[in-house]
């Protein structure tokens, strides 16, 4: 027998994930009017009550009570007796300015020399076990959980489901990370109360076998599929009747589920939460970039797993430190056939990469309303696309006004950018693959 490892995801209905998405939908709006807009947004839900807090530095003006209930509403929270309802529950706002002492540290004459909005380190991950180059046991605890939402709102089967729900997954592997096979499953959803609780269990735990497994295994290549084996463990709902949850079983908070939203465990991390938080937040925007460097090069064949940190002083642009690690999986060479240290690959990487919090901010589009979509099933692994989206502004000077308010522009947004493997080609020319 191999080692076993395990992540875990949440739903969107978690509480801490619905904190999540109502800071990231904060700024989103904040951005459709500033793309300037330096913003810092917590939120806590509990039964009947969202709060939200922070600093902001904005021109634009946020309607903090509607961006709320429509996205309480959207997962699904839209019931009286869940005891938490995005049309009936209490918003209140406690945001304020943002410190000047922070802001000084970060706005700068010159926007290529903006300082980074804190210190800290950042990691970012990649490995070749799924093929977006992220870990079995986190990508696989998503996707089980992203296939319940779905099953949840088309509302054909499992009618009982409500929006709180939590996965965890357990793999077997070798002794270098091989998987062999998958060891348990546990999920645990919030439903409906059962008329006949003796059946309930086995109800909800013969649909999870019948309906959802299958489903999830539809989505994973035949190499992965074969993981799943007969003598596989699977508990559902271990605790017994899960009727009351989402904010009212427990109170949620923005950035409390930072493992769920990078590799589950695998890699490292540097500590810092992400929703609630503009790109000028080092925490967010080099965790990205750090992913971007780490995506690429295992794309591009310089190893099968690889570390990125990064790290920076609050109010200075360049990063104080930046450091790779492949874990002995490394493939490329120098000139005289030896294997490239890390060290050496590091130097080459740093050379090739710009991670000034400018360069990164430009490189990603990240002043664009495009963060709502990361703050459930993780920000890590997910396809990159465009798509035009709702902005208020014409330049980062012009706000152009009618009586009522700004005017709907469209403007084209990359969404994950940072999922790219758009520098595979240049990384194979600079180590000659």
């Amino acid at each position: 027998m191999g080692y076993l490892f395990t992540s875990e995801s949440v739903s969107e209905g978690h509480p801490d994930k619905v904190a999540d998405q109502i800071s990231d939908a904060v700024l989103d709006e904040m951005l459709r009017y500033d793309p300037e807009s330096k913003v810092a947004c917590e939120t806590m839900v509990t039964t009947g009550l969202a709060v939200l807090a922070g600093e902001v530095k904005t021109k634009g003006y946020v309607d903090v009570q509607t961006i709320t209930r429509r996205v309480i509403n959207r997962i699904g929270y839209t019931k009286a007796e869940y005891q938490f309802d995005g049309n009936s529950c209490g918003v209140l706002s406690a945001i304020h300015e943002q410190s000047p002492d922070i802001n000084q540290g970060v706005e700068r004459t010159k926007d290529e020399e903006q300082g980074a909005g804190d210190q800290g380190m950042m990691f970012g991950y990649a490995c070749r076990e799924m093929d977006n180059f992220m870990p079995l046991t986190s990508e696989l605890s998503h996707i089980l959980l992203q296939e319940l939402a779905a099953i949840r709102r088309e509302g054909k089967t499992m009618k009982y489901l409500r929006p709180d729900a939590k996965s965890q997954v357990t793999v077997e592997y070798t002794g270098n990370w091989k998987p062999v096979k998958i060891e348990t499953i546990v999920i645990s959803t919030q439903h409906d109360p059962f008329a006949e609780e003796s059946v309930m269990l086995e109800k909800i735990r013969a649909d999870v076998q019948k309906i959802l497994i299958p489903r999830v295994k539809r989505k994973l290549p035949q190499r992965l599929q074969r993981l799943f084996k007969a003598d596989m463990k699977l508990f559902v709902n271990p605790t017994g009747k899960f009727v009351i949850g989402g904010p009212h079983g427990d109170s949620g908070l923005t950035g409390r589920k930072i493992i769920v939203d990078t590799y589950g465990g695998r890699g490292a991390h540097g500590g810092g939460a992400f929703s609630g938080k503009d790109s000028s937040k080092v925490d967010r925007s080099a965790a990205y970039a750090s992913r971007h460097i780490a995506k690429n090069m295992v794309a591009a064949g310089i190893a099968d797993e690889v570390l990125v940190q990064v790290a920076y002083a609050i109010g200075v642009a360049e990063p104080v430190g930046f450091y790779v690690n492949t874990f002995g999986t490394s493939k490329v060479k120098d000139n005289s056939g030896k294997k490239l240290s890390d060290e050496a690959i590091a130097s080459q990487i740093k050379s090739m990469y710009d991670l000034r919090p400018y360069a990164i901010v430009k490189r990603f589009g990240l002043k664009n309303p495009i963060f709502e979509r990361t703050a459930a099933y993780g920000h890590f692994g997910r396809d990159p696309f465009s798509q035009d989206v709702e902005v208020y502004y014409q330049n980062k000077d012009t706000f152009d006004k009618t009586l009522d308010g700004h005017v709907k522009t469209f403007k084209k947004a990359d969404f994950f950018a940072w999922e790219k493997t758009d520098l595979v080609d240049a990384l194979r020319a600079a180590f000659n693959i």
